[in-house]
């Protein structure tokens, strides 16, 4: 009888991709909460042909090479800045994530920022629960998404399902950080060549670009500047694209009207963070891909990534170096 392939889940996903491993693999799962500690994965990753492995589980050089055996590396999630993809490819492993799945309820969590900050909800609700407001004309003014312009920095699955969705609220769209696109035409969104450039006439901007060494701290204080003083920011896509001082600063001294993150960096971000202080700030605990169907979704694409590349398959989502 064949030797089945040996697998490590590293925290346990949801049943719909556990039961497509459990008959065709040997299989290992972590922790139901939290994250499997350090040392404990270093001392598992030689026993594994494949990992099925979550953004907290940092696959760096000393990771990797701990992995004597390992063909591939699949993870849960779009993004993948927890992985050494370069040094895993030339060790010959194979990396996957999971696209698709998450696009509609990420880009959903992005607009939920968008119109939240937009109309001061947080504000909003804390003072309905005191009890104590009065109706008037100028009482929680908000800002309008109807008529606005967004920028959207990235242009791909996300970020388009975000200009779908803006589309509909008859929001002028510009999108930079990506080709011009033939979807971004039939949306009208113009193609902006310089990022800076749509920072200036954007009166809200979303950031959609996967986080890599030419995007880290992307937003730092100078582009913060850029931005209207009356400008909103939201970010979905990692904590590492901005510098969170900057951030701070700029929601602190005026230079934007507020913003709206479900990305930090590191996460959870310390409550005693600088960030946590500002003015105009909704925070989120990383949900953006939060709903039943995304989450069942990218435990199934993990999977199906998994075991195509340890039965000799093509997988469907690869990550090129």
């Amino acid at each position: 009888m064949p030797v089945k392939p040996k697998v490590l889940v590293t925290r346990r996903i949801p049943e719909a991709g556990l039961a497509l491993l459990r008959e065709r693999v040997e299989l290992e799962i972590g922790p139901s909460e939290g994250f499997m500690p350090r040392e404990v994965l270093l001392a598992k990753l030689p026993l594994f042909d494949g990992v099925l492995c979550l953004l907290k589980d940092r696959m760096d050089r000393e990771a990797l090479d701990a992995a004597a055996r390992l063909k591939v590396l699949s993870n849960y999630g779009v993004g993948y800045d927890n992985i050494d993809v370069p040094y895993a490819t030339a060790k010959g492993i194979v990396v996957t994530n999971t696209p698709d799945v998450l696009t509609e309820a990420t880009a959903d969590m992005t607009f939920a920022l968008l119109l939240a900050v937009a109309r001061r909800l947080s504000e909003a609700e804390r003072i309905a629960r005191e009890g104590k407001w009065v109706w008037a004309p100028d009482f929680l003014l908000g800002a309008d998404l109807h008529g606005a312009t967004l920028g959207l920095v990235g242009f791909g699955r996300i970020g388009k399902a975000v200009a779908r969705r803006a589309k509909g609220f008859g929001m002028r769209l510009r999108y930079t950080l990506a080709r011009p696109s033939a979807e971004g035409d039939e949306l009208g969104a113009v193609h902006v060549p310089v990022p800076e450039d749509l920072l200036t006439e954007s009166d809200f901007v979303s950031l959609h670009v996967p986080l890599v060494a030419e995007t880290r701290h992307f937003m730092n204080a100078e582009r913060f500047r850029r931005m209207k003083p009356g400008a909103i920011f939201v970010n979905t896509g990692r904590g590492g694209l901005v510098d969170q001082e900057a951030l701070a600063r700029a929601l602190n001294e005026g230079w934007i009207a507020g913003a709206g993150l479900d990305v930090f960096d590191p996460e959870p971000l310390p409550a005693e963070h600088p960030l946590f202080r500002a003015k105009n700030l909704l925070p989120a605990p990383h949900i953006g891909s939060a709903t039943p169907d995304a989450r069942n979704g990218m435990a199934v694409c993990a999977a199906t990534n998994l075991l195509a590349v340890l039965e000799g398959r093509t997988p469907p989502n690869p990550v090129l170096a």
